[in-house]
């Protein structure tokens, strides 16, 4: 199916930014293989020398210039700002509270609870604890969409949410988000009772690399407490960080060139990872995982416009054959990003009912 008409302009300045990024890539490397130029006695501050320039004057306040990471999260927070405003949908104001869960040999995690205000009083409710995307190493739970989308999934489906703040690659790295999952996790049982919350009725969900967690977490609480899942509801998730499912149809239809998409996916893994072979690891990679067995129903959502199509696709495949249930929805016409656009887009208002819809089974 063509691409809707609604991402051509985004399309462009998408490409330009990959484009942009290759390019400095480039260039970087160009220059860090350039022989260095000796420099001058002045420049060293040799004695008897011209002296060395005078460095820059600090900037009032005495704050420090932002890295370039954090000019890129900085960006990124706005540019979701403006996302919100523009093309997303504001969330209900319902009940929230934030929680600080330590994890053993890892920084403490945030969380924030959301409570529909349908609830019951006194009556446990079903919940589901959720892991936004941005590629290990942007988003969280203060990002604008991502909070507005837990309202508005919660209040529709009268199921409990609870966010989780995992640690952002490469200043933290795997497995520090897993174990964040799986105390956060643990928590969320030992916690039940001041929560409001059935125990027996919890799923897990994330999307994207939020996606990737949320597959793990289930190996991890099937390998470790085997506590009761509702269900796992995965969009666009990355199953395989090896790369072996990544679908450059996708992004040629879209006129980007495969080394441009290559080299992003492949920056992402090695960001998250340090070392990419441990890619291999199962709870890096759940796709590559000995026995997919035992593990809670699946709900799976892909978009047809975007390269980790196939590893939703095949998950949902490796589930089914290990004895599972697992349905796997294709958007067509639409991008990675879909879910945020629930203002414009009547595909992504689709895509958030289905899960809605999943929600509402737990």
């Amino acid at each position: 199916m063509p691409l809707d008409p609604f991402f051509a302009e985004r399309l462009r300045t998408h490409r330009r930014y990959l484009l942009r990024q290759a390019w400095r890539s480039v260039t970087s490397a160009v220059a860090e293989r350039m022989p260095r130029m000796p420099r001058s006695p002045a420049a060293e501050g040799v004695p008897g020398t011209a002296p060395a320039p005078s460095p820059a004057p600090a900037k009032p306040g005495g704050k420090r210039p932002l890295t370039p990471r954090e000019r890129h999260r900085k960006a990124a927070l706005a540019w979701d700002r403006q996302e919100l405003r523009t093309v997303g949908t504001p969330g209900p104001g319902i009940a929230t509270s934030e929680h600080v869960v330590p994890v053993a040999g890892y920084p403490d995690v945030r969380v924030r609870v959301y409570r529909p205000s349908t609830l019951a009083e006194g009556e446990p409710a079903p919940a589901c604890l959720v892991f936004g995307g941005g590629a290990f190493r942007i988003g969280g739970i203060d990002y604008p969409t991502a909070d507005a989308a837990c309202r508005r999934r919660a209040e529709a489906s009268g199921v409990v949410l609870i966010a989780v703040d995992y640690s952002l690659a490469p200043e933290h790295r795997y497995p520090t988000q897993i174990e964040q999952a799986y105390a956060a996790w643990e928590w969320l049982h030992d916690e039940a009772a001041t929560l409001g919350i059935d125990p027996d009725r919890v799923g897990i969900s994330g999307s994207s690399a939020g996606g990737n967690i949320a597959a793990v977490l289930t190996l991890m609480n099937r390998d470790r407490a085997r506590l009761p899942v509702a269900v796992q509801i995965l969009e666009v998730p990355v199953t395989d960080l090896t790369g072996r499912f990544i679908d450059l149809r996708a992004t040629y239809a879209l006129g980007i060139p495969a080394f441009i998409a290559l080299r992003e996916l492949v920056s992402v893994a090695r960001t998250y990872l340090g070392d990419r072979s441990r890619a291999h690891e199962s709870y890096a990679s759940p796709m590559r995982a000995d026995s997919l067995a035992d593990l809670p129903p699946a709900v799976i959502l892909t978009a047809e416009y975007d390269p980790l199509r196939a590893d939703g696709a095949a998950y949902a495949a490796k589930l089914r054959r290990a004895g599972g249930e697992a349905s796997a929805t294709r958007y067509l016409g639409v991008t990675h990003d879909t879910p945020i656009f629930v203002g414009a887009l009547p595909a992504a208002r689709r895509w958030e009912a289905e899960v809605v819809a999943a929600l509402r089974r737990i």
